[in-house]
């Protein structure tokens, strides 16, 4: 293992304080580890002076480690102190954990990471919502899209968005995709954070997403397998287009 990590915090950085102050410790380490201050397989600093980097109780301190336990990063043992567990054995579809991610200096190679996922995910669980789909799953898919249409603020938009493929993944009728909806809603959240989108890419946008529900609500698998492709291959463009130029 490697020598325990430094760690320092900011001057002018306020005191935590509140009930989930432990949580707030959690969500600052976390996102160090994640974007690699701490490398898996560094000890970390231990109880004492994490309490004093961050201006808090023991107890904060052991309950944010015991969450990042939780979580796959960390592992702890007696008179060795908390290390970084190897990223394989990380939590990648826990809502904290992906929003770590998100919030690295290779954020958009997470992001491409999870287009791929979602390339090999969604299209046969689109097609499984054509063939399965209830009619109150299909009530909740065109909200959800309609919603998206007449939304006013991105903030909106994303949320419409977000809810129009999770409905999809309940309607698919397979319980093992629903929890996977996790990894779409943190790349749909994150993506307009780097990609900027204007009015007629938006508008097109929203035409993939309507011929996406035309082909589940007419019960067209194939139809509506190569409409999320197609939706897809839209998204992986804005992404590449937000890259740096070289």
């Amino acid at each position: 293992m490697a020598e325990g990590a430094r760690a320092t915090r900011r001057l002018d950085a306020p005191r935590m304080s509140g009930p989930s102050v432990h949580m707030s410790v959690a969500d600052d380490i976390g996102l160090r580890i994640v974007r690699g201050d701490y490398p898996p397989g560094t000890i970390l600093p231990n109880e004492a002076q994490w309490t004093e980097i961050f201006d808090v109780s023991r107890t904060a301190v052991r309950e944010a480690i015991k969450i990042l336990m939780a979580k796959g990063l960390l592992a702890s043992r007696p008179k060795i102190g908390s290390w970084v567990e190897p990223k394989e054995r990380w939590n990648l579809l826990d809502r904290d954990v992906l929003s770590w991610y998100a919030l690295s200096p290779d954020r958009l190679q997470f992001l491409k990471t999870v287009q791929e996922f979602r390339h090999i995910i969604e299209p046969e669980a689109t097609a499984l919502a054509a063939a399965r789909r209830s009619e109150e799953q299909m009530v909740e898919i065109s909200a959800a899209l309609r919603d998206m249409g007449q939304a006013t603020t991105l903030q909106g938009r994303t949320q419409a968005d977000t809810r129009f493929h999770l409905a999809i993944l309940h309607a698919s009728g397979n319980d093992l995709l629903v929890p996977l909806g996790t990894l779409i809603e943190s790349a749909l959240n994150h993506l307009f954070l780097l990609v900027t989108r204007n009015d007629d890419s938006f508008v097109y946008a929203l035409k993939l997403h309507e011929n996406i529900e035309k082909s589940i609500r007419l019960r067209r698998p194939n139809a509506a397998r190569n409409a999320v492709r197609r939706l897809l291959a839209n998204t992986d463009e804005l992404i590449a287009h937000s890259e740096p130029k070289a």
